[in-house]
């Protein structure tokens, strides 16, 4: 009796062990796309910015925690989002 308990024991200590590591991998996949999407847009809005101030258009779009979080989590969007905002403000 007690060795059946104890490989149950095993048995449930065996899966939750494998349910935490994918759990922490999903979790570090995102993680990892959410560091590169604001990379990107940070890199993006500095360009944008740049070509936007060649041209004579003070947008006045900063690089800043809101927005690089804002591109970070929701990416492409986010990013249209943020000018679309700077667009609103500038008219």
């Amino acid at each position: 009796m007690a060795d059946n308990t104890l490989g149950m024991a095993a048995l449930v200590a065996i899966c939750a062990i494998v349910l935490f590591m994918g759990v922490m991998k999903r979790k570090m996949e995102w993680l990892l796309n959410v560091l590169m999407r604001s990379i990107l847009g940070t890199i993006a809005i500095y360009f944008v910015n740049g070509a936007l101030a060649g041209m004579g258009i003070s947008l006045g779009v900063g690089i800043n925690p809101v927005t690089v979080l804002t591109s970070g989590i929701l990416g492409l969007p986010g990013f249209i989002a943020i000018y679309g905002i700077g667009i609103y403000n500038f008219l």
